[in-house]
């Protein structure tokens, strides 16, 4: 992908006044000679080169990202801040429920409101789990759970037979993400707020979730993630086909806590972020100095997307580049 924008000449890829670098001519000079398909073989790469595009592009305009997305895209009105969910609850050997209301407590000293949990190991001893969790949560609605795809149909179903009296912020990609015919069906059974998407890497696939998944715009929500699919260039593409069935952007709240998302939730409004606290720090995470409240987060008032808010993250960035 590198080597296609590096020997594409300035017209390629500039805007029309010559001002800056032009986003959507870039993304075309990466996918030169590329059929559609394989998703997931070079969505990430594009992703990633997009990102540091965007970031660019809003330096030389010398705003944050979120604000010229706002203004360029959006309706001008940015939101000040981005209601984000702190996703952890992993199994690990030897943590016992004691151990995981610890973990999950401190997220919500950090000022998030919603936490998440995974499921999928055996459903008594996630019933268990889940009610242990309920003991330091203020109720159902601050937490999630994410079966990260284990479960066959008939499991699924009684997974949301279990959850349903406890009223849970969502139930998360409890089959296979491509298995649309299990989450169609299940919709039948769970009548609940459920959530997929993480693992869909193009606004075909999303559209296709949309078309045969059974999701309900009404209650539902989605989990793209713009760093695994194209990038930016294609997540508005997603939005745009999200709008065209009846969907809300505030129903997208994507997967990876990272601060390109962030500033697209601002910026495009939409309902969220996810967030690993201390999880894939420094990659991981928002601004040093911008502490969550009430499970929001605002954003750095610095050009670009933020890294340079990161004092870790620009350690190792500046490390790479000095190697």
């Amino acid at each position: 992908m590198i080597p296609r924008i590096m020997q594409a000449k300035p017209e390629d890829y500039l805007t029309a006044d010559g001002t800056n670098l032009d986003p959507f001519k870039l993304w075309d000079l990466m996918l030169t000679n590329e059929k559609p398909g394989g998703h997931g073989e070079r969505s990430v790469a594009v992703g990633t080169i997009d990102m540091a595009i965007w970031d660019a592009v809003a330096k030389i305009e010398e705003k944050p990202l979120y604000k010229l997305l706002s203004e360029r895209y959006g309706d001008g009105h940015p939101d000040d801040k981005v209601f984000v969910y702190a996703a952890g609850g992993y199994y690990q050997p030897g943590k016992d429920d004691t151990m995981l209301q610890k973990e999950l407590k401190s997220y919500l000293d950090l000022g998030y409101s919603v936490v998440k949990m995974k499921i999928g190991n055996s459903l008594e001893e996630d019933q268990r789990r889940i009610e242990a969790a309920l003991k330091v949560v203020p109720s159902g609605q601050h937490l999630a759970v994410d079966a990260n795809g284990r479960l066959d149909l008939p499991t699924a179903i009684k997974y949301a037979d279990m959850l349903a009296p406890y009223d849970l912020f969502w139930y998360e990609e409890p089959g296979d993400t491509l298995d649309f015919q299990l989450q169609n069906t299940l919709s039948r059974y769970y009548s609940q707020t459920m959530a997929t998407g993480e693992n869909l890497f193009s606004m075909q696939d999303a559209r296709n979730l949309i078309r045969y998944g059974g999701m309900r715009p009404d209650k539902d929500y989605l989990q793209f993630d713009c760093a695994l699919s194209y990038g930016l260039v294609e997540y508005m593409k997603t939005l745009k086909m999200l709008k065209e069935n009846g969907w809300s952007s505030r129903r997208c709240i994507p997967h990876g806590g990272h601060q390109m998302s962030l500033n697209i939730a601002a910026g495009l409004k939409l309902g969220g972020n996810e967030s690993y606290p201390g999880i894939f720090e420094p990659f991981g995470g928002f601004a040093d100095d911008e502490p969550i409240e009430d499970g929001y987060v605002k954003l750095p008032q610095v050009p670009g997307i933020g890294f340079e808010t990161k004092a870790k993250l620009m350690k190792v960035l500046r490390d790479v580049a000095a190697s």
